[in-house]
């Protein structure tokens, strides 16, 4: 991965490049599988049911389904595969080369096989899988902050929201996070969980000119979290030519 380009606030900026390699048949771990499935259950809450990859390049990667509770009440997602692999870190990271992704749903958000023939209703769950397969597909990583548009150039995930990229963050939904963050699966392999938050692309412009930081503490004064709203209002809508 190349770490040179730089955005106006300092970050590194990763450039995904289509890659020509043949599709790689993925293999399963059933033991990590099985303590992801514990670790989300004893956090979140029981899994209802679990949407299957039929065939897998790379990493098998299934998303976990949480319905709703009174005390939860929202649909939680969770990747559970991803982890499968290591991400390729940078030096010193060398403890986050394993990750899960998860992202909350309003509770009466469609989730039937026959629903998800409408993009407006698939598109988190294709999210999900999309992201969770990348840093394996590009040899790069994800971590906190890291932004990645839907596509390039960014557009729309669906025709029901202007939301056109995400960012990952700490879970803000799972209490105590501190203990749901970090599963360790076995002295070499510590699997951290984060958040997606979608984002416009105000806002990702707003985080390359202006630091990850100052974005977060604009979504937070908006208590924009996990839990998806496709319509949320924009934190970083142009105003007259300024932010």
């Amino acid at each position: 991965m190349n770490t040179r380009e730089q955005s106006p606030s300092g970050s590194p900026i990763y450039r995904h490049e289509a890659s020509d390699r043949p599709f790689t048949p993925a293999s399963g771990d059933e033991v990590s599988l099985d303590l992801i499935s514990q670790h989300v259950e004893t956090y979140i809450g029981p899994i209802a049911s679990v949407f299957h990859e039929i065939v897998s390049d790379l990493v098998h990667v299934d998303i976990l389904f949480v319905a709703p509770t009174p005390a939860r009440n929202f649909i939680t997602l969770v990747t559970c595969g991803m982890s499968n692999l290591p991400m390729t870190v940078p030096s010193g990271a060398e403890a986050f080369r394993y990750a899960e992704l998860m992202i909350c749903l309003p509770p009466d958000w469609k989730l039937s096989n026959e629903s998800f023939e409408k993009e407006e209703n698939y598109w988190p769950i294709r999210t999900l899988k999309t992201l969770a397969r990348l840093p394996h597909e590009y040899n790069s990583w994800l971590y906190a902050a890291h932004t990645i548009p839907n596509k390039n150039p960014a557009e729309p995930y669906a025709p029901n929201t202007k939301l056109m990229g995400a960012m990952l963050a700490i879970p803000s939904t799972v209490e105590p996070i501190n203990e749901f963050f970090t599963l360790t699966i076995s002295p070499e392999k510590d699997v951290h969980f984060f958040s997606l938050l979608p984002l416009y692309s105000e806002e990702m412009d707003y985080k390359l000119k202006h630091g990850a930081e100052a974005l977060f503490e604009k979504l937070d004064k908006a208590r924009v979290t996990e839990l998806l709203d496709p319509h949320r209002k924009n934190t970083c809508k142009k105003l007259f030519g300024l932010f």
